[in-house]
């Protein structure tokens, strides 16, 4: 069977305020156009089809005609809901779009009911694994603590209870919603840690042919059963050296995974050039990213002058704007986002206890502070998916 695994599409989501919808629907066309001439037998798509919970209207229209050109192709597609997707809304009118073969499955408790498509060598069984909050479906897995570890086990044991059921040689495809140890982030994904954890074993998928991830941005291969598409267009400038990209997988009759890496149209390069002003501005070797989407980083010591509108008379695509001027750590002008680069909400917390009363919190106060944030987090995911 030859599996069309693709994630993250951010429909309606902008790249520093350049609309992405016509490059969102230049990479439908590809998809649809790689579907029929690539002779893909099914099409997966690992969650985070839209960009928030309430997408724009013009979102919609994209993915309602994104279904009816798979539809027409007769290629079965599998879906599942992201943390970016509202589980709910995307799952409107799902029992009525499965006879159009678009199984949508944004449900938690249907972990374990796979869509199974039958090929020459008998059937591939698809297990939908929506995100799954672990705040908001402890219960329903009958896990104590709420982790993505924790929760994503309980699921996975529903998957290989139902796959143990089938006929011997069954062949089995998971799609998931997660961040998985060993990948890699950029700074387009939304963060899901929760007690201070984000990241899942690779270990949890064990007993599946295949598993295709959704969540981070960056094509990976975690193992050769375990993969991520990445998202097909860029949505910061920290994917600037990514190659976007789907991955057409062969499901052999044994099992065994070939997997082909086919790209995805590129709207426009990007670029980060980072010096002086005057710099950036005669460097010939620079000409090459005048077309470019670029952010440009000035380390100038004193701001320049109109920096933006010099920049965008050699560089007209220049979106991002970042100003670094290089001085010593601990120079008391280094700005504070600096100071904060790279460290997460609990970390700054600690560091703010430690700063008005002389010593950083100890493990219980920590504790404390992980749950606070874990609650506001997840009570910020409640309120976006609820009508």
């Amino acid at each position: 069977m030859r599996i069309l695994h693709t994630s993250d599409w951010h429909l309606g989501r902008a790249f520093h305020r350049v609309n992405m919808l016509d490059a969102q629907a230049g990479f439908v066309g590809h998809l649809v156009t790689t579907v029929r001439e690539r002779e893909v037998d099914a099409v997966v798509v690992s969650g985070d089809v839209y960009d928030r919970a309430v997408p724009p209207l013009a979102a919609v229209e994209l993915f309602d005609d994104t279904l009816h050109r798979l539809a027409d192709l007769g290629v079965p597609t599998v879906m599942i809901s992201g943390n970016h997707d509202s589980a709910r809304r995307l799952g409107v009118g799902a029992g009525l779009i499965d006879r159009a073969g678009i199984h949508l499955r944004t449900e938690p408790s249907a972990c374990g009911t796979p869509v199974v498509i039958p090929d020459a060598h008998g059937d591939v069984a698809f297990y939908g694994l929506p995100y799954l909050e672990p705040a908001l479906v402890k219960a329903e897995f009958g896990v104590e603590k709420a982790g993505h570890e924790a929760v994503l086990a309980a699921a996975m044991d529903r998957v290989r209870a139902d796959l143990a059921a089938r006929a011997p040689g069954t062949r089995s495809v998971v799609l998931a919603h997660a961040f998985v140890t060993g990948g890699e982030a950029s700074d387009s994904e939304r963060d899901i840690t929760v007690g201070g954890v984000a990241a899942v074993p690779a270990g949890v998928f064990d007993g599946v042919s295949y598993v295709a991830l959704g969540h981070l941005h960056g094509s990976q291969t975690i193992t050769e059963r375990v993969r991520y598409s990445g998202s097909p267009l860029p949505y910061s400038f920290s994917e600037a050296d990514h190659r976007k990209s789907m991955w057409l997988v062969d499901l052999d009759a044994d099992g065994t995974v070939t997997a082909e890496r086919l790209d995805c149209p590129v709207p426009r390069e990007l670029a980060r050039i980072r010096g002086p002003l005057e710099e950036l501005l005669d460097d010939p070797d620079l000409a090459r990213h005048e077309e470019a989407w670029v952010e440009a980083t000035l380390t100038d010591p004193v701001r320049p002058a109109d920096p933006m509108a010099r920049l965008t008379e050699r560089f007209p695509h220049t979106l991002s704007l970042v100003f670094d001027p290089e001085r010593a750590p601990d120079d008391p002008d280094v700005s504070y986002a600096r100071r904060l680069a790279g460290r997460n909400d609990r970390e700054i917390a600690d560091d703010f206890v430690a700063h008005v009363r002389g010593a950083g919190p100890d493990g219980d106060e920590q504790a404390v502070l992980q749950a606070a944030f874990d609650a506001v987090r997840a009570d910020a995911v409640v309120r976006e998916v609820t009508p």
